[in-house]
């Protein structure tokens, strides 16, 4: 069997399943391309080209595990977020398009020519520390995650970007581990579980049978985690330190009463439309505190 033959055959595959026909052809390639730790140019390039009984076998496996439903970035073990490609695995949570938006935000809001500290809650493959340290060379960064297993995920992403040096990784629950200190942070950011748990069922089968449900969900509404995570934010923010959240569809005005005291409170749109991200300001006055 080539190459072309390969691919269409597992293209055929995937279209015949009508949750993954829409990506089948995409699918097909980047799969056989991770097998073979080729470029798309040379898989083009050289249709003909034979595979061996091993790769065979090895693309076999990865065509059986997709048509599982099975998260192709769990397969290939890669997914691109703001630029870098992380590794990922079903310990973490697969980083989306919509938390390039807390970064964005942060990095306009961050001087980079000035030295910051930041706590990113929840970092899971470590995506929005490691971003932010790649764009912010001065700052100083604790990453912290309940997931040993996250952990060891995002610190191989750091060193991989060679970031490891200015990030601190913690095992806690939310700001636990950190023992209380007040004012410590210029930023915290977080992109928490949001997911309510009476959304589970109309989860896609790639999202609700695959990835970390402490990643995912937060009770019944889906804000449990904000409703912890804000109050100790403000503690453990400086005066006037920025918090930036991503937020769920829907969840806009549960968010603002729960910043209800914050100073400069306001939320960005993702590419949908969709308020996707939550800024706001720690008090000034050390009297709210």
């Amino acid at each position: 069997m080539n190459l072309r033959q390969a691919v269409t055959n597992a293209a055929a595959q995937f279209a015949a399943d009508s949750n993954l026909y829409g990506n089948a052809q995409r699918d097909a390639e980047l799969l056989l391309l991770h097998i073979l730790q080729l470029r798309r140019a040379t898989l083009l390039a050289y249709p003909d080209r034979e595979l061996s009984p091993d790769e065979r076998a090895q693309y076999e496996g990865a065509i059986a595990r997709r048509l599982l439903h099975e998260p192709i970035q769990y397969i290939t073990g890669e997914q691109e977020f703001y630029g870098l490609a992380l590794h990922v695995n079903p310990s973490v949570l697969i980083p989306r398009p919509e938390t390039e938006h807390v970064v964005e935000a942060v990095l306009k809001l961050l001087p980079a020519d000035k030295p910051q500290t930041i706590a990113d809650i929840g970092t899971g493959s470590g995506a929005i520390a490691i971003a932010l340290a790649a764009h912010l060379p001065l700052a100083r960064i604790t990453a912290l995650d309940i997931s040993i297993e996250a952990l060891a995920v995002a610190e191989t992403n750091a060193r991989k970007h060679n970031v490891a040096s200015r990030i601190r990784f913690v095992h806690s629950d939310l700001f636990v581990a950190l023992n209380g200190e007040p004012a410590t942070f210029d930023a915290i950011v977080s992109n928490p579980p949001y997911v309510a748990e009476t959304d589970r069922r109309t989860l896609s089968r790639e999202v609700r049978d695959y990835e970390p449900a402490t990643a995912l969900f937060a009770g019944e509404t889906g804000l449990d985690v904000y409703r912890r995570l804000i109050p100790r934010a403000r503690v453990a923010l400086k005066a006037g330190g920025l918090l930036a959240l991503e937020i769920g569809q829907g969840q806009r005005d549960a968010v603002q009463a729960l910043l209800q005291g914050w100073e400069g409170v306001s939320f960005l749109n993702d590419l949908q439309r969709i308020p996707r991200v939550a800024l706001a300001r720690s008090p000034d006055s050390s009297a709210t505190r």
